[in-house]
Order: structure tokens, then C-alpha cells, then sequence
């Protein structure tokens, strides 16, 4: 069997685990989308489609370097997807991706980082981001993992957001324990420019959750959002951390940070915002605590039990 044929295996071993993980995987199938998928540190296909180029290879020192460019202009019917996965139980994957969105453009990307049977795996994954003047980005991180804990999440962006330009990225833990998160993203925005980051963690067992995002409000008449929401329960922790910078006339920022804690759980939030013109206007507010109690009897009143209706009161804070 040639390299070509492991590869093509490989794929499809990913696919069908992705798709008995109950999740669609057409997009990897269907030839409108553009996708990339890699498995460890190799890179099992790459398809760009009219308006985006994509390339991806392993580096020498087994690092996956991924380029993305969208045309300017271009308006990117289907969502491009990202499959950063690996099926053995150990290992280490690192990928840098450099995404351009061109003047004009449109494109929303998912990243579905897959690790399904991990018992010791760590993932590190860096992107420079530039969004172009008007141009609209959304991105979306979901991750998959295995019930051990034994996923160590390293997430880093630096984005630039040129005038006018908008970002969306969405952080959310679809399945099973996070293990552990250190997720750092930072964004740049210039006149009239958008971005929202959002975080969506559940944590359990004794799971670690920190987070570092910050948003600085460079441009004239900029607006930026960090939204965080965590539940931990058992003995997880957290410690979120949220900046935002007011660095211009008619800036306008908000970070508003929630956390529910269960069991022995520790949460600590950090909201920092600054400005630096008198005509930028930053808030925050941060809440820790528990579950609703009145939510909680009413759903126990229904005949849930006391684990599924926390479970219940918690998805309805991360959705």
C-alpha cells in the first residue's frame, strides 16, 4: 500500500469516527466545500473551492502549517471546514494557520478539532488572522474529545480587523471532559471594524479552564464583545481573564463574563477595561455562583433527577 492509500484510509477512518460521533460529515464529502483535514501531523486533504485557496503540509520539525485565502470580494456560499483530529490515544499535534479574508470578502470557517480516543493528547494550535476592509469573518472552534480529561487545549489567534471589518469566533466544547484549556486570543480592530468572541466551556472532574482574550478598540467608532460562559462541577477550575482597551473616540467595548460552579469547583474572573480617550466607553459585568434554585426544583417537579437537571440548567447557559 503507497502512501496515497494510507492517507486516503486514514480519511476515511476520520470521517466515519466523526460521523459516529453523531455529528454530519458532508461537508467532507460534498465538492462545494473547501476542507481541510489532517490526523496528527499529517495532512490527509486539502480543498479549496471559486474564491478561496487553501494548502497545508507537515513542516520538518512535524509541525502542520495551513494557509488560507479568500479573494477579495469573493462571498464564500458554504462554510469552509477544518478537521484538526488525531485517533491515537497519545500524542502531540501543532498547527499554524495563517488566514487572509480579503477587502470585501465573506467566509465563515468551523474547526472541528476531533480527538476522540485521547488518553494523553496535547493540541496547540496558532492563527494569524487578517480580516480585510468590510470583509466579514466568522469562525467557529468545536471540540470533541474522549470522557478521560486527558486533552491539553493550547488555542492562540492574533487577528487584525481592518476598517470596517468584522469577526465572529466561537469557542464551545461539544463532547465529552475538556481536560485542560489555555486559550488566548487577541484582536486588533481599526475604524468602524466588529469583533465578538465568545466561550462556551463545561468543565468537569478535575478539568482546568483558563482563559486570556482581549479586544483593543483601536479605530475610531471600533465595538468589540468578550462573552464567557463556564459551568464546573466536581473539583474543576478556572481562572477567565478579559481585557478590553478603549484607545479611540465613539470606541465602544463590553465584556460580560458568567460562571456557574457545582460540587468543589473554584471559578475566579478577571474583567479589565481601559480607555485611553475621553469619548471610548468600556463596561463589564462578571457573576459567579450557583445553579438557580428555583430552576432546579421545578425541573426535579418534572422528574428529572438532580444531575440531569443541572445538566439541563447548565446547556441552557453555554447555548
Amino acid at each position: 500500500m503507497d502512501m496515497k492509500d494510507i492517507y486516503m484510509k486514514e480519511y476515511e477512518m476520520l470521517v466515519k469516527a466523526y460521523e459516529e460521533a453523531g455529528e454530519d460529515a458532508t461537508p467532507f464529502k460534498d465538492a462545494n466545500f473547501a476542507t481541510l483535514a489532517v490526523n496528527g501531523d499529517k495532512v490527509l486533504a486539502s480543498k479549496g473551492t471559486e474564491g478561496i485557496e487553501m494548502e497545508a503540509h507537515t513542516r520538518e520539525d512535524g509541525v502542520i502549517e495551513a494557509h488560507i485565502k479568500v479573494k477579495p470580494g469573493a462571498k464564500i456560499k458554504y462554510p469552509v471546514h477544518v478537521c484538526f483530529g488525531m485517533l491515537p490515544k497519545e500524542g502531540v499535534q501543532h498547527v499554524i494557520s495563517y488566514i487572509d479574508v480579503g477587502d470585501g470578502a465573506e467566509v465563515e470557517l468551523v474547526s472541528h478539532c476531533f480527538f476522540p480516543n485521547a488518553v494523553r493528547v496535547e493540541h496547540i494550535s496558532e492563527g494569524y488572522i487578517t480580516v480585510g476592509k468590510n470583509a466579514k469573518f466568522i469562525y467557529g472552534e468545536e471540540h470533541f474529545h474522549s470522557d478521560s480529561g486527558g486533552v491539553i487545549v493550547k488555542p492562540f489567534a492574533k487577528v487584525h480587523v481592518l476598517e470596517g471589518g468584522e469577526f465572529t469566533n466561537t469557542f464551545t466544547m461539544k463532547h465529552g471532559r475538556m481536560g485542560e484549556l489555555y486559550i488566548e486570543y487577541e484582536a486588533d480592530l481599526e475604524k468602524d471594524a466588529k469583533a465578538t468572541m465568545l466561550t462556551k466551556v463545561y468543565g468537569k472532574g478535575d478539568d482546568i479552564v483558563n482563559g486570556k482574550e482581549i479586544i483593543r478598540l483601536n479605530g475610531e467608532r471600533s465595538t468589540g464583545i468578550i462573552k464567557t460562559r463556564v459551568a464546573l462541577r466536581d473539583n474543576a477550575t478556572s481562572e477567565v481573564i478579559n481585557i478590553t482597551e478603549g484607545n479611540a473616540p465613539y470606541s465602544r467595548g463590553h465584556v460580560d463574563c458568567t460562571e456557574i460552579l457545582l460540587d468543589n469547583a473554584r471559578a475566579t474572573s478577571i474583567p479589565q477595561i481601559s480607555a485611553t480617550h475621553p469619548k471610548a466607553k468600556v463596561t463589564h459585568e462578571a457573576a459567579i455562583g450557583s445553579v438557580d434554585k428555583k430552576q432546579l426544583q421545578t425541573l426535579m417537579a418534572r422528574g428529572l433527577d438532580e444531575d440531569k437537571a443541572i445538566d439541563m440548567i447548565v446547556q441552557g447557559l453555554l447555548k
